[in-house]
């Protein structure tokens, strides 16, 4: 009986727990190009896709999110959001991008998704905003499903920090400073 109450217990545990990626400071993201879908591109109102490559993350810091397109997975980590923004960090020197796998949605949402990252791109047209139709970031990169990722990569392209899961305020204290540092 006790056996069985501490398996329900961490498994109702298990969404909250972090993972740590197996892309470690120093590293370089593992090369990928998005070809289905891709970087959003806004041109007036008008939203169109271009292929992206993660070889093109160099030249400023940047914050990568890697996420499931799943509303949980965006929430994850909204705590860090919020600190990017309060941060104000020069356009010149750092980005955001944001890699939103629509392929790991939950069935029959795929086409929010797609409607809600365009919209995302009309309010933050600054940010670098990538639809992955297929999962191929995650498959390449070899995330967990329905979470998200967060990697602070530096001018020359090099991982600083890297997360899996929801980050801790300390965590985002140290994000937002390495960050800040770098610049």
């Amino acid at each position: 009986m006790k056996l069985k109450a501490t398996f329900i217990l961490l498994a109702a545990l298990a969404p909250s727990i972090s993972f740590a990626t197996n892309i470690k400071p120093g590293d370089s993201l593992p090369g990928v190009t998005v070809t289905n879908k891709g970087e959003l591109v806004l041109k007036d109102k008008s939203i169109s896709y271009q292929s992206w490559r993660s070889t093109k993350l160099t030249g400023k810091m940047r914050i990568v999110f890697a996420i499931a397109g799943r509303s949980a997975a965006k929430e994850l980590n909204a705590p860090l959001v919020a600190a990017i923004s309060a941060a104000k960090f020069p356009e010149n020197e750092y980005q955001t991008t944001t890699i939103i796998n629509q392929n790991d949605a939950m069935w029959g949402t795929g086409s929010f998704v797609k409607s809600a990252t365009e919209d995302s791109k009309r309010e933050y047209p600054w940010s670098s905003i990538v639809l992955d139709s297929n999962g191929i970031v995650q498959k390449t990169w070899d995330l967990k499903k329905e979470s998200s990722a967060v990697f602070v990569v530096n001018k020359a392209g090099k991982v600083v920090f890297a997360k899996e899961g929801k980050l801790t305020p300390s965590e985002i204290k140290e994000v937002i400073g390495l960050v800040s540092k770098n610049l």
